[in-house]
């Protein structure tokens, strides 16, 4: 099954403070398992994401750099917490703070990760995204993707080592603010 999605648009979808999305994938990243908050938010139907790249919710905004991250962090077998925004079925768009883990097997081998989402607040989204769009305005630079990948990658890298934390430090020290 491959999930269309409409063009982007600027309507957001919100869900409640104490709604939290839930996803599971395997090691290639193909969802098995989504809550009905994730496939509310995205506007799909458990038969629509089943087996579908996670990636099926990417908003067109977002860096890759921030992926590379993510991914760099738990097929390590960290955990990472991230601002991410997502983009719905019919085009719109969500943001949420992300924890994303490994999951381990029997014999302590990753065999698959687990996301749970939450809602990530205005002050948090209006931090974040000058940031991101810092990012993504690298990326975009480039007519090569993987170079472009690389330029933003490392301008990520250099903003966190110049604030002398860890990515998901700086979410926390974003998060934190707005408690």
């Amino acid at each position: 099954m491959n999930v269309k999605h409409a063009s982007t648009n600027e309507t957001e979808i919100t869900f409640e403070p104490d709604e939290i999305i839930v996803s599971k994938t395997n090691l290639q990243g193909k969802l098995t398992y989504a809550n009905d908050v994730f496939c509310r938010v995205a506007e799909m139907t458990t038969d629509e994401v089943i087996g579908q790249p996670h990636n099926i919710i990417r908003h067109p905004d977002m860096p890759r750099a921030i992926f590379k991250l993510l991914w760099n962090n738990i097929q390590s077998g960290k955990e990472i917490f991230a601002y991410v925004k997502n983009r719905s079925k019919t085009g719109k768009y969500y943001w949420v703070i992300a924890h994303v883990t490994p999951s381990f097997d029997e014999e302590d081998k990753v065999d698959g990760y687990h996301s749970n989402r939450r809602q990530a607040g205005p002050g948090e989204i209006n931090n974040i995204s000058a940031f991101y769009r810092e990012l993504k305005a690298e990326e975009d630079k480039h007519s090569n993707s993987k170079e472009g990948l690389d330029a933003s990658y490392g301008l990520l890298e250099k903003h966190i080592q110049e604030m002398g934390m860890t990515y998901s430090e700086f979410v926390w020290s974003i998060r934190g603010t707005q408690l």
